[in-house]
């Protein structure tokens, strides 16, 4: 293996026949770092590996047809495969995109031969969970949603937040998408929750495809983590790059826990039927696999080389997660608006309560009186959708960095960037798009840093638009051309079903963050400090505040 390995670093990596054109360059150097790789990796020993654990795949995808598993998997975690599955394959091709930019900046040829070989797994992940998505929509009772998952991934209000998370692995200084954020954050520590955590839960709804394909995907980070941390090592051995690590593992972390946690926890949470009270919460989960596993065996130990961890954020996530209710706030958001979704969202029962209220104590008084009013509102009988309803929910601005809202009203800031106010969903998220991805950080020239630009916030793209159009401009429309794909429950009775004449008689989107920018400096000083006070789960500020 050592002998084949070394052979393989005889290939040129640096191409003689045209000069290199370094579209994606870094602001890390690396003149004293050491080129090892730690995880000899040939292709002669990976391609039979893989084939094996292919043929495990499909064998398994064919004796889920065989046994009729589509027809007994709870429809409630089905429907939210419908966004994760049109999630999921995009960062799996960025990721694979991702690796080139470092054959370009790492200057090791041992590490690129684990890179290029990452590189292909990327694609094979992408592949099989694409296909996973297929088998669902052939045999699932209801295909509306899976069937242009990918073109409806590029529109939904949800599906932007996943966009900017995936194009994070291909944008910026190519070590810090490519290398911090990615391998080191995002696969070392999220996929824990991602394709462990997930599987586990697809089993207890009667989902055994799942499991079987994201165990495949999971076998394969060992050796993308093993990538990261040889990049790390290296770039630990220049002094200069520490400032540089310490701004990517803020951002990284921070950015990773605002996106996985939100969409990982929400599927978990409220994409379940299982409700054994032995059964982890999520919180739980992210205790043992994300706290316990990452931070305490792999970020802590970092320290002995003088690099500072950010202790703070990771408190703050746990913060987050456990007191702030981050989760249910996330998952009471898409409920609100399912109407720009293609998926159907179920209703949560007594059963449900009784669950939240043993794992997260206080829950129900948060919210379950929310919960009641969007199942009693579920039908459609001369009302509009819970969004438009009085309910004590104030629809949320977007925060411009995660593009998570602002859900944690206490923690909103925002911030004047090139005569626009902009929100935030935390100080760190300010601190990542006003401080982080700029031309000079901390005094220190970063020219390959990357912008937060561009039209970020969905609600604005829409502004102004009747509903029915949105929708219908989305294309989340079922065949008989006016009954909606989303719906907030899971009755397929058309009766019971939403079109798009109920939606033409709603009130226009309305985008917060527009009306923001039309305040003058004092109104947007009142919203703000009104904002600040509004919550749990989305209440208006009391009015003697």
């Amino acid at each position: 293996m050592a002998k084949a390995h070394q052979k393989i670093q005889e290939l040129s990596w640096e191409p003689q026949y045209h000069e290199p054109y370094m579209k994606y360059g870094t602001d890390y150097t690396f003149r004293k770092a050491a080129k090892k790789d730690p995880l000899k990796q040939v292709l002669r020993s990976y391609f039979p590996m893989q084939e094996e654990k292919d043929h495990r795949v499909y064998g398994a995808s064919d004796g889920a047809i065989r046994g009729n598993m589509f027809r007994q998997v709870q429809e409630r975690w089905l429907e939210w495969q419908k966004l994760f599955l049109s999630i999921i394959p995009l960062p799996e091709v960025s990721a694979a995109r991702s690796m080139p930019m470092l054959f370009h900046v790492v200057p090791n040829p041992e590490l690129h031969n684990g890179q290029a070989i990452q590189m292909i797994d990327e694609v094979r992940h992408s592949t099989i969970q694409q296909n996973l998505k297929r088998l669902y929509m052939n045999n699932y009772i209801d295909p509306a949603g899976f069937n242009n998952s990918l073109r409806n991934f590029h529109s939904d209000y949800c599906g932007t937040i996943g966009r900017q998370f995936a194009e994070g692995f291909i944008t910026g200084d190519a070590i810090t998408a490519a290398s911090i954020y990615l391998t080191i954050v995002a696969e070392t520590a999220f996929t824990n929750t991602l394709f462990v955590a997930m599987p586990a839960e697809a089993a207890a709804n009667g989902d055994y495809l799942l499991p079987t394909v994201f165990h495949s995907v999971q076998s394969d980070e060992s050796r993308h983590i093993s990538n990261g941390y040889a990049t790390l090592l290296m770039a630990l051995s220049d002094e200069d790059n520490r400032q540089l690590l310490e701004r990517d593992l803020r951002y990284a972390w921070w950015n990773n826990h605002r996106v996985v946690d939100a969409a990982i926890g929400t599927f978990i949470e409220y994409g379940t039927k299982d409700r054994r009270k032995d059964r982890e919460s999520y919180a739980e989960m992210w205790r043992r696999w994300i706290y316990d596993d990452y931070y305490r065996s792999y970020l802590v130990p970092l320290e002995k080389y003088g690099l500072v961890i950010p202790h703070d954020l990771i408190e703050e996530s746990w913060k987050q997660i456990w007191e702030k209710g981050y989760v249910h706030e996330v998952a009471q958001f898409f409920a609100t608006g399912w109407l720009a979704n293609y998926w159907r969202i179920d209703a949560m029962t007594d059963t449900d309560f009784e669950w939240f209220e043993y794992k997260y104590p206080g829950w129900y008084d948060k919210y379950g009186a929310w919960w009641e009013n969007y199942n009693r509102l579920a039908v459609p009988n001369g009302h509009n959708p819970i969004v438009f309803e009085d309910v004590d929910y104030v629809y949320p601005a977007r925060c411009w960095t995660c593009m998570v809202p602002c859900l944690v009203r206490e923690d909103m800031v925002m911030a004047d960037i090139d005569g626009v106010t902009r929100t935030y969903c935390h100080e760190v998220c300010r601190w990542t798009d006003v401080e982080a991805f700029r031309p000079t950080y901390q005094g220190r020239e970063t020219p390959n840093m990357g912008r937060l630009v561009g039209h970020r916030e969905w609600e604005t793209l829409y502004h102004g638009w009747n509903w029915a159009d949105v929708v219908s401009d989305m294309g989340f429309v079922r065949d008989d051309g006016k009954t909606m794909t989303a719906q907030p429950h899971l009755d397929l009775n058309p009766k019971k079903m939403w079109t798009l004449d109920h939606l033409r008689r709603c009130p226009p989107c309305g985008s917060p963050n527009v009306i923001i920018n039309e305040l003058d400096a004092a109104g947007k000083a009142a919203f703000l400090a009104d904002y600040n006070k509004q919550g749990p789960a989305g209440r208006p500020a009391p009015a003697s505040a």
